[in-house]
């Protein structure tokens, strides 16, 4: 738990610094700023190799229409 709530700090943290460098037009700074919040999801696990396996085929980034949700998906109402 210790070391989940230090990188819940860090990604906290990077998102603030990356959010006052793009206010204040500082391109370097946002860069800086994103990578480290990229290195806090990848440790968080919210990025990188998944560390799970269910058995589920990995339908990411693929149209809805052409993975095995293609019916759930066709019977919806999209427009109201």
């Amino acid at each position: 738990m210790q070391k989940r709530q230090h990188w819940t700090k860090v990604l906290m943290a990077a998102r603030r610094a990356k959010g006052s460098a793009m206010r204040a037009g500082d391109m370097a700074g946002r860069e800086q700023a994103r990578a480290q919040v990229d290195a806090a999801k990848v440790a968080l696990g919210e990025r990188g190799a998944p560390w799970w396996t269910d058995g589920a085929p990995d339908v990411n980034r693929h149209m809805a229409k052409n993975t095995c949700y293609a019916e759930w998906f066709a019977g919806l109402s999209l427009i109201d």
